[in-house]
């Protein structure tokens, strides 16, 4: 590997704003200057919000909505008449 090339890795934690959970990883985002930091366990880090993780997301946590797709099809070969041959 070529040295200098590649960007900086170090800690940062991440904060779930849904669950205002926090989880200390290892990051490439650069610093800014009016970024937010946290402390934990007597050691200051750039903090990071994030909407969703996969402990909120309702895919990992069974929560996840049913969509209404009851139709669709029909109302689209209303719509446009069914193919040739009358297979889908």
């Amino acid at each position: 590997m070529k040295n200098g090339i590649h960007p900086a890795y170090r800690p940062v934690v991440f904060r779930d704003r849904s669950g205002d959970l926090l989880l200390l990883t290892r990051s490439t985002r650069a610093p800014r200057p009016d970024e937010e930091t946290v402390e934990l366990d007597g050691v200051t880090y750039p903090l990071v919000d994030v909407d969703v993780s996969s402990a909120t997301h309702p895919f990992w946590t069974g929560r996840g909505r049913v969509m209404d797709t009851e139709g669709r099809v029909e109302a689209f070969e209303r719509r446009y008449g069914r193919r040739a041959g009358g297979d889908r």
